[in-house]
């Protein structure tokens, strides 16, 4: 088919299945159990797939929940109580066999209906979306029509080229250019396919809560053309050096089309209503859904140091059960065993256990199957059980004070927030012109003890515990935009305090972007108090840096 170039065009078509149906014809679970998620240092939805006959989903809210029953992108469900972004459920049912993905969403949708007595409808509204349009000159190439379609990334070989950095996709090495540059390679590809492909390449987000975009190019046909530009994070695996390509400028320059954001009519979900507390769980339900033993150690595992040549490590937990992790040292993988990111934790781990790097491929039984996702709450006690083997690791717990942060107010620049409007913190697009590496989080509706418990953790440099001791009341609405990249460490003399041991991080040149705890305070007029509070430590008594022999 020969490629033309039509006027704009965009049309939506969306298949309602679920609105077609009534209750008493729509699928339900044969058993379910419902509660409110404990609180844990991994807030984010976590499903897998039914195994043994079990569905389940972990620390969901309910918005997470409408859009996994209703196929939704949560910036098209709207409406509905202020908190369906902050609480969080733990959903276990038991599905009929040979049960298809389909027919699991209706499940779920009959089970909000019921234990939630969720109510929601269909509607068009205006949602602010990101377009694909034509350029003043388009600069395609017209697909020959043979060879397989797709957008992929480009692996390269060899070492980072010109203070670019590497980085590993699905076990595989992308070597990425000068200015942090990855590159795609098109091939035989419509613009919906291109629009769909854009939307889950590395480091593309596009949209307040996700990847939006839309096609409204009028290109019909299939084209050929590669795509260059930089990825928007850096890190200390990911240096920056050399200039930088934003998505929006390589979509114009190299390809002549542009990415517009405006409201669009868009099929959206309404919530007309749902409850907060669930409903009790059944009479037989615990009979019915009986605990499923988690398996404590890997059936199999191959542990070895990684090749010295190699750079760049990765850490994956495979469908099936199977972890594979190249190129990563201990601490990171004690850090793991204990499901914590706080280094803080730890007291006693020995100097190569950050220095020297290991390969493990690990299996979990197959007699498991029947356990829920494959998280790292799961994965922890066979990774423990690893490293005590292998490693022969010992360790006790003890109290000991350990680094935190009081958040305080200074002179706050924040605004009163509507008590009615939705309560969230999320990631978004940097502003324009911030610097290489920054990141962005919006606010909205969150209380400072909310936003103290968030901000443990949103950087590398800030990973120990933050209590609010602000004494603001209510809700805020605020932007935050920082650095991600690891810190320079300036002495805290600087200011006021005492001694290098004390050291607070601090961003060594503004160009660079703010540290987490300059932003807090220059852009919210608020401040982290570094502090010592006694907490539970790990403290290592051994570790063998050879593991034994497989």
């Amino acid at each position: 088919m020969k490629a033309t170039i039509l006027g704009p065009l965009w049309i939506a078509c969306i298949a309602w299945p679920a609105f077609g149906q009534t209750p008493e014809a729509q699928p339900a679970f044969e058993a379910a159990d419902v509660h409110v998620s404990a609180k844990t240092g991994n807030q984010f939805p976590r499903t897998g797939p039914v195994r043994g006959g079990r569905y389940e989903i972990k620390t969901a809210t309910m918005l997470d929940l409408i859009r996994i029953a209703y196929g939704f992108d949560p910036d098209k469900i709207l409406e509905g109580p202020n908190w369906l972004e902050l609480d969080r459920f733990d959903i276990r049912a038991k599905v009929p066999p040979n049960s298809t993905p389909e027919t699991q969403r209706l499940m779920l949708q009959a089970l909000l209906r019921d234990r939630f007595q969720l109510a929601v409808h269909k509607d068009t509204r205006p949602v602010p979306t990101f377009a694909l349009m034509v350029g003043k000159k388009p600069q395609l190439r017209e697909a020959g029509g043979t060879g397989e379609g797709g957008c992929r990334p480009q692996a390269g070989s060899g070492s980072p080229r010109g203070g670019g950095g590497q980085l590993t996709m699905n076990g595989n090495p992308i070597v990425l250019g000068p200015g942090m540059t990855i590159e795609y390679r098109c091939r035989n590809v419509t613009m919906a396919e291109f629009v769909r492909a854009l939307r889950g390449m590395i480091g593309v987000s596009l949209g307040a809560n996700g990847s939006t975009v839309v096609d409204e190019t009028g290109l019909t046909g299939k084209w050929d053309f590669d795509l260059r530009y930089s990825l928007p994070f850096v890190g200390p695996v990911l240096p920056n050096s050399g200039e930088r390509i934003p998505l929006p400028e390589a979509v114009e320059k190299q390809l002549g089309l542009k990415l517009e954001q405006r409201p669009i009519p868009t099929p959206v979900l309404i919530v007309d209503k749902v409850n907060r507390k669930p409903a009790e769980n059944p009479p037989g339900t615990a009979e019915a859904l009986p605990p499923v033993p988690l398996p404590t150690e890997f059936e199999v595992a191959t542990v070895k140091p990684s090749d010295p040549a190699s750079r760049g490590g990765s850490f994956q937990m495979q469908p099936g059960g199977r972890l594979v992790a190249k190129g990563i040292p201990l601490s990171f993988l004690i850090n793991r065993a204990f499901n914590t990111n706080n280094n803080d934790a730890f007291a006693g781990i020995p100097a190569f256990a950050s220095a020297d790097r290991y390969d493990i491929t690990a299996t979990v039984p197959s007699g498991d199957s029947a356990a829920g996702p494959m998280d790292m709450e799961t994965v922890a006690p066979m990774l423990l059980a690893l490293l005590k083997d292998r490693f022969k690791l010992a360790y006790h717990t003890e109290q000991r004070l350990v680094a935190a942060y009081s958040l305080v107010a200074v002179k706050p620049k924040m605004k009163k927030a509507n008590p009615e409007s939705r309560i969230f913190c999320r990631n978004i697009l940097s502003p324009l012109g911030a610097p290489p590496g920054s990141r962005a989080m919006e606010c909205q509706n969150i209380t400072m003890a909310q936003f103290a418990e968030r901000l443990q953790n949103v950087t590398p440099d800030l990973q120990s515990p933050v209590s609010d001791a602000t004494g603001l009341e209510g809700g805020w609405d605020f932007t935050l935009t920082f650095s991600f990249r690891l810190p320079v460490m300036i002495p805290a003399a600087r200011s006021g305090e005492a001694g290098p041991a004390d050291a607070i991080p601090e961003a060594s040149d503004p160009a660079e972007g703010y540290s987490i705890f300059e932003a807090v305070e220059k852009q919210l007029g608020l401040k982290l108090e570094k502090q010592k509070r006694p907490m539970p430590v790990i403290v290592i008594d051994h570790l063998e840096q050879k593991p034994t022999e497989d």
